[in-house]
């Protein structure tokens, strides 16, 4: 028989109200296995699998290294269909990316997650989980990418990101839309990623940094975090990826010491481009030996530069992945 196979690493949706928190359940993940719609789908076995029970802010880069080897190893076997991975929404958008990077396997990988643990009003976990297992048997979820179904919407890792603290339609896709929805037992696809790309690596460089710059800053913390033996660092600018100029000096001098500086921007829709020649602008930092991110969320650009640097420590080298669509364009005409 057939089967999807369902790990679980924890989150809201593996914890329940404990007088006045919301705390992981003391029987682990077990809640995933009682949903009763799961026993009634025909001629599929599923099978729950703990790979770990924490809340999402817990989850590392050596987690999500290893939760990426471990379904490669799953998805091995012939029987196995695909995989859902249940887990906390707050760095779901961090593991579902990491996995869509790294994962050998075409089988269909769907992450999801509850905002609303199972002893609440209108828990959304339940229908979640369904939702996805009917994602993963769904014949083209084949080659899509990992994927994240939340709310009955299913979208590409690479592009979602959590936009709402608190509401259950919380995931979303900033300027692309979902790859399709979940409509009753009937999964049904609009589109096709064209920007997912894979990196096949042996490891991970863990200790990347994001920072994010603001008015008035004068690049300390980029110095502190070199200091800190950090290997590269996300800088999260403003618009096309603009610094204030006491900051532009220190990604100089960053990238002098042969740490890899990649621009990323505050806004979550459109790109960072070299437009802007004023110190500190994009096109003066990618000068300087910056690279521009394709992607415009830094948490998004963190977990690739972390996935890049398994492969290639050199800044030409990793400029190759983040700039594809600018590449074309000299460094030293801006």
């Amino acid at each position: 028989m057939k089967k999807v196979v369902i790990l679980t690493t924890g989150g809201t949706i593996a914890m329940v109200k404990k007088d006045e928190s919301v705390v992981p359940y003391e029987k682990g993940n077990m809640l995933i296995s009682e949903i009763p719609e799961l026993s009634k789908l025909k001629d599929i076995k599923i099978e729950v699998r703990e790979f770990s029970n924490i809340p999402s802010p817990y989850m590392t880069p050596k987690n999500m290294w290893e939760l990426s080897k471990t379904i490669d190893k799953v998805l091995e076997d012939e029987e196995v269909l695909g995989v859902v991975v249940t887990h906390g929404t707050d760095t779901l958008e961090e593991t579902s990316y990491l996995l869509d990077l790294t994962l050998r396997s075409e089988k269909p990988v769907v992450c999801t997650a509850a905002m609303r643990n199972i002893g609440e009003l209108g828990t959304d976990g339940p229908r979640n989980v369904y939702s996805s297992v009917l994602t993963v048997l769904s014949p083209q979820s084949y080659g899509m990418g990992v994927m994240v179904c939340l709310n009955d919407e299913i979208h590409a890792a690479r592009e979602v990101t959590k936009t709402y603290t608190s509401n259950v339609a919380t995931f979303d896709s900033p300027g692309y839309g979902p790859l399709g929805i979940v409509d009753e037992d009937s999964v049904i696809f609009f589109r096709k990623s064209l920007t997912r790309e894979k990196i096949l690596v042996e490891k991970i460089e863990e200790k990347i940094a994001l920072i994010k710059t603001f008015t008035g800053d004068d690049g300390s913390f980029l110095k502190i975090a070199v200091k800190l033996g950090y290997k590269g660092i996300i800088l999260e600018g403003f618009g096309r990826g603009n610094v204030p100029p006491l900051v532009a000096d220190s990604v100089e001098e960053v990238i002098k010491m042969g740490v890899p500086v990649v621009i990323t921007s505050r806004c979550f829709k459109g790109r960072v481009y070299p437009v802007y020649g004023y110190k500190g602008g994009g096109a003066d930092l990618r000068k300087k030996g910056a690279i521009l991110s394709e992607h415009p969320i830094g948490q998004k650009a963190k977990i690739k530069l972390m996935v890049v640097m398994g492969k290639t420590t050199k800044i030409e080298e990793i400029r190759e992945y983040f700039e594809r669509d600018i590449k074309r364009r000299p460094l030293e005409h801006g």
